[in-house]
C-alpha cells in the first residue's frame, strides 16, 4: 500500500485518508473516491490529497477484517460477529459462558504484521449473552495479502465460547451458634442464574462433618456447593473431611487468589462439588467465580490451573471484607 499525497486528479480509487471540507458537504475518511468527488474537490481548488492506494496484492481493511474474523471462529458456536466497518470486526456471545482462547495462536497473529490486531477479553472470563469476546482491526486500510495469509492460518479457531454443561446445583450451607445462617445465598444464586444453572436445593446442617457427610451424600444435583458457618482453614476441617467420607476427593485446597483463598474443589463420582470461600456471601468478584463458571461450562480444572490463578488473582478490596489487606483510613 503506497501512503501520502497525491494529486487531485490522480486520486480517483484511492482511498481518503483524511476528511475533507467542500463548500457543499464533507467527504469522509476511509471513503474511496470516484470521479463525481475529483470533480468536487477540483471544483474547490484543493490541488491534493492525502490518500491511501491499495496495490494489486494488497487486502482492503474491510475484507482484511472478514477474513480474519471467520478463520478466529472457525469451528466454534455460540458467537457471533458484526460487519465489518473501517476495518473493525466485533466477536460477541451469544450465550452466557467462558471464553477459551489458544494464547499463544493469537500472539501469533498479533506478532505479524503490525498493522493486523486482535484484542480479546482475558482467558476463562465469563461472559452474558451479549458481551464482547474480541474486536478484530486492521489499522492500515489495507495490508498485504502475504501477511492477511500468515495471520489467518495462526488464528483458525483461536476463540471459542464455552457454555454451560450443568443446569442444576445444590447448595449446602453449615451453621454455628451465631453464625451468618443462610447469608449469601442470594449472591450465590445470582451468580447460578447468570450461567443458566437452577438452584434447585438448599440445605442448611449444623457445622459437623457427620451432618456434611450426609447433606452431600443426598445430593442429587450435578453441582454441589459447601459454604461452611465457620472458614475452612485445613484440608482435614469439617467440609473437605465431609467429602472424603461421602465418598468423594479433594482435587485442590486453597487458591492464590485473595479474596478467594479458602476454597476448595472436588468430586464425588460425576458430581462436582465446590468448597465456596466465604467471600462468596458477597457479590463481588472472588477466587469462586473463576472456579465456579468453568466448572459449570465443563472446563476441565485441575489442581494445577487454580495454582495458575495467582498471577492477576489480587483482586480488587471489597467493602464487606472482615480482615482488610490493609487498615482503612
Amino acid at each position: 500500500m503506497k501512503f501520502g499525497a497525491v494529486p487531485t486528479k490522480d486520486a480517483q480509487g484511492c482511498v481518503l485518508a483524511h476528511s475533507v471540507a467542500l463548500p457543499q458537504g464533507r467527504l469522509r475518511k476511509g471513503q474511496v473516491l470516484d470521479s463525481s468527488d475529483i470533480a468536487a474537490l477540483v471544483d474547490a481548488q484543493i490541488e491534493q490529497v492525502i490518500v491511501a492506494r491499495l496495490e494489486r496484492n494488497d487486502v482492503g481493511e474491510d475484507a482484511a477484517a472478514d477474513a480474519l474474523a471467520d478463520a478466529l471462529m472457525e469451528g466454534g458456536s455460540g458467537m457471533r460477529r458484526s460487519a465489518a466497518f473501517t476495518g473493525r470486526v466485533n466477536l460477541i456471545a451469544d450465550h452466557a459462558g467462558v471464553a477459551l482462547l489458544d494464547v499463544s495462536a493469537l500472539d501469533d497473529v498479533n506478532g505479524g504484521d503490525p498493522m493486523i490486531t486482535v484484542a480479546t477479553i482475558p482467558p476463562h472470563h465469563q461472559l452474558r449473552a451479549g458481551d464482547m469476546m474480541a474486536t478484530i482491526k486492521i489499522i492500515s486500510y489495507g495490508v498485504p495479502r502475504a501477511a492477511l495469509d500468515t495471520a489467518i492460518a495462526a488464528a483458525r479457531g483461536a476463540i471459542r465460547l464455552a457454555t454451560p454443561v450443568l443446569d442444576r446445583a445444590t447448595l449446602i450451607i453449615t451453621e454455628i451458634p451465631g453464625g451468618a445462617g443462610d447469608k449469601g445465598r442470594v449472591a450465590i444464586e445470582d451468580r447460578l442464574t447468570a450461567l443458566g444453572v437452577t438452584l434447585e436445593t438448599v440445605t442448611l446442617v449444623p457445622h459437623r462433618t457427620a451432618d456434611l457427610q450426609a447433606a452431600i451424600e443426598a445430593a442429587k444435583s450435578p453441582l454441589v456447593l459447601v459454604l461452611t458457618g465457620s472458614a475452612t482453614s485445613d484440608i482435614a476441617d469439617v467440609a473437605p473431611s465431609a467429602l472424603v467420607r461421602a465418598g468423594g476427593e479433594i482435587i485442590r485446597f486453597g487458591m492464590p487468589v485473595d479474596p478467594g483463598n479458602l476454597l476448595f474443589l472436588g468430586h464425588r463420582g460425576t458430581q462436582q462439588v465446590i468448597g465456596l470461600p466465604g467471600c462468596a456471601r458477597s457479590p463481588a468478584l472472588n477466587g469462586a467465580d473463576w472456579v465456579l463458571a468453568r466448572v459449570i461450562c465443563g472446563v476441565a480444572v485441575e489442581a494445577r490451573d487454580i495454582a495458575r490463578m495467582g498471577v492477576g488473582g489480587l483482586l480488587k478490596e471489597i467493602p464487606t471484607r472482615p480482615q482488610p489487606r490493609r487498615p482503612r483510613a
